[in-house]
């Protein structure tokens, strides 16, 4: 009997060290579980622990229910918590390279964009490394386009307008071309059109048929303005923690996740025009005049940003334009 017991007792302990050395990360995001952004983290998550034989798991705390989303990028360079997604333009108060892919119509499709990214990279990580964060991938969200109560041929159109604008990027945009910059939340978009405080947007495809822009706007115009990104970073000091193996199984799923990610994307963006047509939106597909006007903005602001951004803008966008002729 007695060496029954003993028998029980070290099973049990063999138990309890195997079930501590499951290891547990938190990780914060922004986004409700609705969004393709943290369905995709949700399949990275799953993609690790499947990779380490469920001996490394990650917990994903969506809708800012952790963290609000201006402060994950601090919680994890604190190791408050190990592993975070925020968007990367967030980040523009602290170096101008954060913020390129808001700059309006300097990458206007999904090819454009990846270009852009892969010349942005290098300097984003250079600079999160600085303060201690590895870039594990990064996702954009569907492209911006423009929402009207009337039809828009050129650029001439949009003067006077009043333009929805939530920062100094989208301001400067409408000063530009001649629209009344008019701050707005995303909450309040439907009344204040309904009201007359605005008569003209941007948001993805997606973002109108969500708020079923059809019952205050009646066009759209797939103009593709910018793709913001968003961006998956984890403490070095963390990762560096981390036995060899399960190091490899993160980057592993990382690399896998941003493939995903960039075609649910594109999913997304095509389903949010669909709908629009289908809510009876007109336009869609701007004119040939417009874009070229458009175009003429979004060269004026990346000089602008280049005079901000300096040496090391300059890299960028040219190391960007060289990708572009390939």
């Amino acid at each position: 009997m007695r060496k029954v017991l003993l028998l029980l007792c070290m099973m049990a302990l063999i138990g309890v060290s195997t079930a501590s050395a499951t290891i547990k990360w938190d990780m914060a995001t922004a986004y409700p579980e609705y969004s393709f952004h943290t369905q995709n983290i949700n399949q990275f998550v799953a993609d690790v622990k499947k990779g380490t034989n469920g001996e490394f798991e990650i917990k994903v705390h969506s809708g800012q229910s952790l963290i609000k989303h201006p402060e994950i990028k601090s919680a994890i360079r604190n190791r408050q918590i190990p592993i975070g997604e925020f968007l990367l333009a967030r980040l523009a108060n602290e170096n101008p390279v954060y913020k390129l892919d808001a700059i309006p119509f300097l990458a206007s499709s999904f090819d454009e964009a990846k270009k852009l990214w892969q010349a942005q990279k290098p300097y984003v990580e250079m600079l999160l490394e600085k303060q201690g964060l590895k870039v594990l991938f990064s996702v954009p969200w569907p492209p911006q386009g423009l929402y009207t109560k009337k039809s828009i041929e050129s650029v001439d159109n949009l003067k006077t307008l009043r333009f929805r604008t939530y920062n100094k990027v989208t301001e400067r945009m409408a000063k530009l071309l001649g629209m009344v910059p008019t701050q707005t939340e995303a909450t309040e978009m439907a009344t204040a059109f309904i009201t007359g405080r605005v008569n003209s947007m941007m948001t993805s495809p997606a973002g109108g048929a969500n708020r079923k822009a059809w019952d205050f706007c009646t066009h759209f115009y797939h103009v593709q303005a910018w793709l913001p990104k968003n961006i998956i970073v984890v403490s070095n000091r963390s990762f560096q923690k981390l036995e060899k193996s399960y190091q490899e199984s993160i980057l592993k799923a990382a690399k896998v996740a941003e493939v995903r990610g960039w075609e649910m994307s594109k999913k997304d963006t095509d389903d949010g025009v669909q709908s629009l047509v289908k809510g009876g939106m007109q336009g869609i597909e701007p004119s040939n005049e417009l874009m070229k006007g458009l175009k003429e903005i979004g060269q004026k602001m990346t000089e602008e940003w280049l005079d901000e951004a300096g040496k090391d803008g300059l890299q960028v966008i040219e190391a960007y334009r060289s990708l572009l002729k390939k």
